[in-house]
């Protein structure tokens, strides 16, 4: 379960002029595509560590440009170049070959689920400025160059094609590929959506091999929904007979799909299945190519998600070998695990085995050759090994957990902070990781772009958002605290005040929260979103991350093994308290607002009969953990057949006799990740043990409300709602 609050808009959307103080709106705070500042195109490096690649302004090249003094000096691409009988108008993304003579662009997108999309491809010829369609057929998915550039594997109907440029030809190497119950090289929903895996297509590095997972989901359980259409769409009285969305979604306790690793050599055709002895419950959450390219780096999970295997395997004989293993009494955690970065020798890893992230190097015997970081810090990204002289790039909360920082580790373990300021920092290395790109920001510094040198001193600016800054220079801001948990141990707290606060004046408390597994909300980084319009409304707004929140150490995640909303619930109660305590807060007008796993934590805590609160907000909530996903749910709970206790008390539907509060509960109808299903259960619940309650339904809607004006009237809806109950 992931949720994504706020997204940076490609376009700055309205600026506002020097010394002008212009009132804040609803859609100033709320729509996404006004509050977000100014984001830059993606910065790709380029092989001679001198330069990047990025997307004009106008979206119609790509153009280089210098690291050293952030200038263009040259254009790959442009729409208006092309030669030949082949040409398009306009392009979605681009892809470089690696030896960059190639570039693989597409356009005429279509989203399937979160990521994962279908659309026309085709590939320019640098050298000789021509344009290649890949394929005739339309809407293809997980399009993948070949190193040299010369073909092209992608998904269409289930089964995976290689595309020739050079020969013109376009043939399949599955046949077995039919909806809904095997799919070739493209994940399925749950491994997008749990694992983050978007394509399972992987070229050997001479290209003579390609290799791929496929998912067996025929036993599968089918869910299905009315997919209404919303005013939002073209045709919104196009669905007299509204068609039903299908799609296998595993449940806790149901059959998964069944996963194969695969190889197909291109100089003999033959197809062969990797002898990994997988079980039909396994996972395949991670595989690549490793060493020199020509041996397949295969992580088997168990289903209960705490035993890894990392397989080395030779595509052609098919043998595999476990060279790492790595157990754990709760979950292991994918964010480490999926750190793994294969070269040539050797390969470096994300493990937990400490009590916190940190990263190793093992040669391909699996031998241990260094623990690379190492400390009461967490390393929450990995940017790569500089090979000249083994320093390794990575971004820690050594600062504390509520930050992030770029560091430098040397072959000798010394670590150097290369920015030592407070806030959230993320960098994007040159192939060479001489210069890379900063971006920065905190609760009062808007997102800051420059160019830095190895050494983290800036060499150019590319967007600093002062106009942006200006804008918002008004609005609420977020302070940091710590408050006691259910057990006096101390949490990270933020707090928004109006920006016209008065402490001398009792004010009315808002405690937002999400609180799943490994997630953390109390971080020092921009925000610009509707929580801030309800500050600018007169209420306090509060968060903490309680038990089972990241980026703590190991020990504060896994405490809510087996146990998800019972330690949780305690401890955002426990710091609603010690805010409705304080002097400028009226306790009588409390209320709690989540999203997702957010909305779960409302209903846990208003059935809770020692909560604080008057009202509460439920945004697209599990309601029971039997609804939810397999790969997420049993990550933390296991099967309902091994754990059916905590599921029974971890469930906001055994607990809806307890719901003594008013409560708005809303979600979107075709939301494919926490079902409609979820509400309409609870709901239906509360209507038979005759309590009243409010809801909103956003028809058409996904899980993140992106489309048209729904972000606005959420926040207005709820507004509203607080407004009406405290």
């Amino acid at each position: 379960m992931k949720y994504y609050p706020c997204t940076l808009a490609l376009l700055f959307m309205g600026t506002v002029t020097v010394g002008q103080a212009a009132p804040l709106t609803v859609e100033d705070y709320c729509d996404v595509k006004i509050s977000a500042p100014v984001s830059i195109k993606e910065m790709r490096p380029l092989a001679d560590g001198l330069t990047y690649a990025a997307i004009s302004d106008d979206g119609r090249s790509i153009d280089v440009y210098s690291y050293k003094s952030g200038k263009k000096v040259n254009t790959l691409f442009s729409v208006d170049a092309i030669k030949g009988d082949v040409k398009i108008d306009s392009f979605e993304g681009y892809v470089l070959s690696d030896n960059e003579r190639k570039i693989l662009l597409w356009n005429n997108s279509e989203a399937i689920y979160r990521h994962s999309f279908t659309a026309d491809y085709y590939v320019y010829d640098i050298m000789r400025g021509t344009m290649a369609r890949v394929s005739e057929k339309e809407g293809l998915r997980c399009a993948t160059m070949s190193h040299d550039g010369r073909m092209v594997a992608y998904v269409y109907d289930n089964n995976i094609y290689i595309s020739n440029l050079d020969y013109q030809t376009d043939r399949p190497i599955t046949e077995d590929g039919v909806k809904n119950e095997i799919i070739n090289g493209a994940p399925d929903w749950a491994y997008e959506e749990e694992f983050g895996i978007e394509n399972t297509i992987r070229w050997s590095t001479d290209d003579s091999i390609l290799a791929y997972i496929r998912f067996d989901e025929r036993k599968v359980p089918v869910y299905s929904f009315d997919d209404y259409r919303s005013y939002c769409d073209n045709d919104p009285l196009g669905d007299p007979y509204p068609e039903a969305f299908r799609y296998k979604y595993p449940l806790p306790g149901y059959p998964n799909s069944k996963v194969s690793v695969h190889a197909y050599e291109l100089d003999n055709r033959v197809t062969k299945t990797m002898d990994l002895k997988l079980d039909e419950n396994d996972y395949v959450p991670s595989m690549e190519f490793g060493g020199e390219g020509t041996q397949l780096m295969v992580m088997v999970l168990n289903r209960d998600q705490n035993h890894l295997v990392l397989n080395s395997v030779n595509p052609k004989s098919t043998v595999a070998r476990a060279i790492l293993k790595e157990n754990s009494e709760a979950w292991l955690n994918p964010t480490a695990y999926q750190m793994a970065d294969y070269g040539p020798s050797s390969f470096v890893i994300g493990s937990e085995r400490s009590g916190y992230l940190h990263l190793y190097e093992y040669d391909y015997s699996g031998n241990l050759k260094r623990q690379i970081t190492n400390g009461s810090y967490n390393v929450t990204a990995y940017y790569g090994t500089d090979k000249r002289n083994g320093t390794v790039y990575a971004q820690t909360t050594c600062k504390g957990a509520i930050n992030r920082n770029v560091v430098k580790v040397d072959r000798s373990g010394k670590m150097t902070v290369l920015n030592n300021q407070e806030g959230t920092e993320s960098a994007s290395f040159s192939k060479s990781f001489d210069y890379f790109v900063r971006t920065y920001s905190s609760t009062t510094v808007p997102p800051q772009y420059t160019i830095c040198n190895s050494s983290g001193t800036m060499v150019a600016e590319v967007e600093m958002n002062r106009e942006y800054a200006m804008k918002y220079a008004q609005a609420p801001k977020m302070e940091f605290l710590t408050v006691p948990n259910a057990e006096g141990k101390e949490m990270n707290a933020y707090i928004i005040k109006p920006a016209d606060f008065d402490s001398s004046k009792k004010y009315k408390l808002l405690m937002y929260q999400y609180n799943g597994p490994g997630s953390q909300e109390v971080l020092n980084r921009w925000r610009m979103e509707g929580i801030f319009y309800l500050a600018s409304e007169g209420y306090i707004v509060a968060c903490v991350d309680g038990r089972g929140t990241g980026n703590r150490d190991r020990a504060w995640a896994t405490a809510v093994y087996k146990r998800l909303g019972q330690y949780e619930t305690a401890d955002q109660i426990a710091g609603a308290k010690y805010f409705c305590n304080l002097p400028y807060i009226d306790a009588s007008k409390a209320a709690c607002f989540g999203w997702s796993y957010g909305g779960y934590m409302t209903l846990m805590e208003l059935s809770d009969t020692s909560n604080p609160f008057k009202a509460g907000v439920a945004m697209a909530p599990v309601t029971d953990w039997r609804y939810y996903d397999s790969i997420y749910t049993e990550r933390y709970m296991q099967t309902p057949q091994q754990n059916e206790s905590g599921y029974s008390q971890g469930s906001a539907l055994n607990r809806t006799h307890n719901m003594q509060r008013k409560l708005l509960i809303m979600s979107g109808t075709s939301d494919d990740n926490v079902h409609f299903y979820n509400t309409l259960k609870y709901t239906s619940k509360l209507n038979s043990e005759g309590t009243l309650f409010d809801m909103m339904a956003y028809t058409g809607f996904e899980h993140s409300l992106r489309m048209c004006n729904a972000r606005t009237m959420l926040f207005r809806k709820v507004l509203q709602f607080l407004n009406t109950n405290l």
